[in-house]
């Protein structure tokens, strides 16, 4: 399951997305909103529901966008249990996910196309966290940071 949300600036991206997780990767997905197009609506919002499902559900992952991914990564990350990532291209979207066990990526519709932000998030989802034992010890102090 992956949950997805997003503002206003992110929501044509998010309607794509879901298309693309459901039809090409045969995902299933989760809709945490915005529900539909309102220039009033506040990322941190959709960030913070996003987030808690995920920390509620370890083996799910989630995707937030908004017109720069900065204000839902920033968000995401307060809930404790978010690894909350950048997706700002394929590779940066693999090492978070490798070296850091990220379990949410952060999208900037401004930035990227459909079709990028796709196999962004294609490798994203792919991808295992390696855990060698330097990079578990290295998470670890991040998560001690949430104490």
């Amino acid at each position: 399951m992956i949950y997805i949300g997003a503002d206003h600036r992110g929501y044509q991206l998010k309607k794509y997305l879901i298309r693309y997780l459901k039809n090409e990767l045969s995902i299933e997905v989760e809709d945490l909103g915005a529900l539909e197009h309102n220039e009033t609506d506040d990322a941190p919002d959709f960030a913070k529901a996003v987030a808690q499902k995920v920390v509620e559900n370890k083996e799910n992952k989630g995707i937030l966008i908004c017109w720069t991914g900065h204000s839902m990564c920033i968000t995401a990350n307060k809930i404790k249990g978010t690894r909350a990532i950048l997706g700002y291209n394929i590779e940066g979207a693999e090492m978070g996910r490798k070296h850091n066990d990220a379990n949410i990526i952060c999208l900037a519709s401004k930035f990227l196309s459909d079709d990028h932000a796709g196999i962004i998030v294609k490798k994203f989802l792919n991808t295992s966290f390696e855990k060698d034992e330097r990079l578990v010890r290295r998470n670890k102090k991040i998560e001690e940071l949430e104490k």
